[in-house]
């Protein structure tokens, strides 16, 4: 299992985009969170294969994003605390 973590910024607070995000990581067989942050970005925390990883990063074409979304950028970003539990 691996572990990844994306800050996703545009338009993606307010059109569905966690709720989207939730739903396609599930279907994945992924486990983690998405959050808004304060400075209008959501955090994606996610878990399961790196194939699942990869599909949730690059998975968002134009039909699959919720509709009122406009992402213009998705970048790793390192976790800050990381605990094995």
């Amino acid at each position: 299992m691996q572990a990844a973590r994306f800050v996703v910024s545009g338009v993606v607070q307010g059109v569905c985009y966690r709720a989207c995000t939730r739903q396609r990581a599930v279907a994945l067989g992924l486990v983690g969170h998405a959050r808004n942050q304060a400075d209008g970005s959501v955090d994606v925390v996610a878990a399961g294969s790196a194939a699942a990883l990869d599909a949730l990063k690059h998975g968002y074409g134009r039909a699959r994003r919720p509709p009122r979304s406009r992402r213009s950028r998705a970048r790793p970003a390192r976790f800050r605390r990381l605990k094995t539990l």
